[in-house]
């Protein structure tokens, strides 16, 4: 007998060479219907392999993350058996599951493969998936599979095979097809009962510009027909907030080809939105005790060598910059830190003085592949809204409470409400990993746990997912759609304050390393502009707004009424202008709907006679007739609801 513990804690015993299936059938028979994926003491298995030791096992159903990737991993595969049949000769090399659905990378050869293609494929899929074929794993020797890619002339397989140990491999089988795999299935492809091929792309062998272009082939599947029409709504409504299309339409930012892909252009009404969201940072930090610096854009190779980022950045970063001077190099900045760490090092500190908070809105460059440039969200130069805090270690857990108020703060401000937060530990099982003391670590491990816990945070634990500097808290936000994105990290480190060889002045006089806290509430300006745009369709919250309203006159006749309620509004600091074309009213106000314009106020004979405006709120209809003092009431207390004060 073996005994299999459960998630709950309770521990079963099961015959040697029960399976995963087994254990669901002896909790109920409904969870053995929706069962399709396991784990096994921290490793992947199929709901038939046989358990032979003692053990803890975790089952996946559809409504877990963990089977949904199964889902989709074995889709890959039906679409892998899918592309065999229908292109002849075609060479696969990997497919695997991603955040929402799968891709399979294929040498085509020959062969040509686009969007008016994906109907077919999806029938040949289904009409595999219908055969109800079960997934088999099944071991095979290094000699073995070699032989099975050679025969194939499947130079892919046979580079990843090479790189693999005897012992280690293992193929998958279902129906007639068969492929390299570690493992993690579904039961059988009957399970699969809906299917959407989605973009075909380039795609360069291992991420590498060198090697051969690929095709990879991106697909979703589901359970049910219902799942993947829902999946396509949300689809289609995602177009709509695409941050690329809404920023366009909004006039916000745009991209120049001469200037260099991945490099926005902030536009007036763009470039005036980030001065607002610097603005609300700059107030708020300078409320929690944070120093404004400016670094430059670039530095002597050395500090980032001396820092690490070069080892990290170096290769797939811009080249260095050479100056007239022999064997000078500068480096365009990829991280903010080092020069911060220099700011510090300015000038001796005592203990009395600390901690240090030094905040700045700092540019800097990474260069990303073109194949990875995504609108806003992925660039090669970026603003971060870094801030570092040097303290003691023992003031590590009053400082870190303070940033996650401030994380918060953000978060209410702008309309995220809906996240979770991952506390990322050490592995104590490898502590040769990380650098510092175990007293140290225990230190901030602890800081980070009891602030997360006195903050109330709906906080997971995943242990051995730290930095080898420090342990980190990362703050994962839903937006609209139900889409999760990293938003807001806070990290302490140890490395840094070690390579750059800082310190202060203890009470006992001597000296000792400071703890170093990297903060950044937004991450990066471009990213957080991208998402908020996407979660709010465009319609900011009013504080925040480029134009908070517009006056449309009814004709020209009013347009002298139109400029007076302006400068009224202007001098109530509200951010208004005039649209005094040769429209009909009508026209002007479907336009000023389009722009997401909060507010429309309406102007005409009566209007002017009684110094009142018609207000009209974007996606509601008419308020009705006031004044221009309540109009300015009504957004300043709009404002006041969703700007608190820090």
């Amino acid at each position: 007998m073996i005994k299999i513990t459960l998630p709950d804690g309770s521990v079963k015993e099961f015959e040697k060479n029960s399976t995963p299936m087994d254990v669901a059938k002896s909790i109920s028979e409904g969870l053995a219907r929706n069962v399709i994926s396991a784990n096994f003491n921290g490793t992947k298995v199929e709901t038939v392999t046989p358990l032979t030791t003692d053990g803890s096992l975790t089952l996946y159903t559809w409504n877990d993350d963990e089977g949904k990737q199964a889902f989709w991993h074995s889709t890959s595969h039906i679409m892998a058996q899918a592309l065999e049949e229908l292109y002849p000769g075609v060479k696969l090399t990997i497919g695997p599951s991603i955040d929402n659905g799968f891709y399979y990378d294929v040498d085509l050869g020959e062969h040509t493969i686009s969007e008016k293609d994906f109907p077919a494929i999806e029938a040949k899929m289904l009409e595999i998936a219908r055969g109800k074929h079960d997934y088999k794993m099944r071991a095979v020797t290094k000699t073995e599979a070699l032989d099975f890619y050679k025969k194939q002339g499947n130079e892919f397989k046979v580079e990843l095979i090479e790189n693999l140990e005897d012992g280690t491999i293992t193929f998958c089988d279902h129906d007639t097809f068969t492929d390299l795999c570690r493992g993690g299935h579904i039961p059988n492809t009957g399970i699969v009962k809906a299917i959407k091929l989605l973009s075909v792309a380039g795609a360069y062998w291992r991420g590498d510009e060198n090697k051969p272009q690929l095709t990879r082939i991106y697909g979703i599947s589901f359970p049910k027909q219902k799942d993947l029409k829902e999946y396509l709504e949300l689809l289609e409504e995602a177009k709509k907030r695409d941050h690329r299309k809404l920023g366009k339409e909004l006039e916000l930012f745009t991209f120049s080809q001469k200037v260099g892909q991945g490099l926005p252009l902030w536009l007036p009404k763009g470039a005036a939105l980030r001065e607002r969201l610097e603005n609300f940072l700059k107030k708020a930090q300078k409320k929690a005790g944070y120093e404004q610096v400016v670094s430059p854009h670039i530095g002597q190779k050395e500090l980032y060598v001396t820092s690490g980022h070069y080892a990290k950045y170096g290769e797939d970063s811009f080249q260095p910059i050479r100056t007239p001077k022999m064997d000078e190099e500068f480096l365009l900045k990829p991280m903010n830190c080092p020069h911060h760490c220099e700011i510090y090092n300015a000038r001796p500190w005592s203990y009395k003085e600390l901690p240090k908070r030094y905040a700045e809105f700092g540019t800097v460059y990474r260069y990303e592949q073109s194949g990875e440039l995504h609108g806003l969200t992925r660039v090669r130069g970026f603003t971060q809204d870094d801030a570092h805090i040097f303290c003691t270690p023992d003031q590590l857990d009053e400082e870190f409470k303070k940033v996650i108020d401030l994380v918060l703060y953000v978060f209410g401000s702008l309309g995220f409400e809906n996240f979770t937060a991952q506390v990322s530990l050490r592995d104590p099982e490898n502590p040769d990993k990380y650098l510092g003391s175990d007293a140290n670590w225990e230190k901030a491990e602890n800081a980070i746990l009891s602030a997360a816990k006195e903050k109330g945070l709906n906080f997971v634990v995943e242990t051995g997912e730290a930095a080898f500097y420090g342990p980190k808290l990362d703050f994962m936000v839903k937006d609209a759609l139900g889409r999760s994105w990293q938003l807001g990290t806070i990290q302490v480190d140890y490395n840094l304050p070690e390579r750059f060889d800082l310190n202060y002045k203890g009470s006992d006089d001597k000296l000792h390393r400071p703890v170093m806290i990297h903060r950044a509430p937004f991450g990066s300006m471009e990213r957080f502009i991208a998402i908020l745009l996407e979660h709010t369709a465009g319609n900011f919250p009013l504080w925040l707004m480029p134009e908070q309203a517009i006056i449309l006159s009814i004709s020209e006749k009013y347009e002298k009424y139109a400029e007076k309620v302006l400068n009224l509004l202007e001098n109530d600091e509200i951010r208004a202008l005039v649209d005094n074309r040769n429209e009909t009213i009508g026209k002007k106000i479907r336009d000023a709907e389009m722009k997401k314009i909060p507010y429309m106020l309406i102007v005409g004979e009566q209007e002017e006679k009684d110094g009142t405006i018609s207000v009209r709120k974007h996606g509601e209809g008419d308020l009705g007739t006031i004044t221009i003092n309540e109009f300015s009431d009504l957004i300043n207390s709009e404002i006041n609801r969703t700007l608190k004060k820090f």
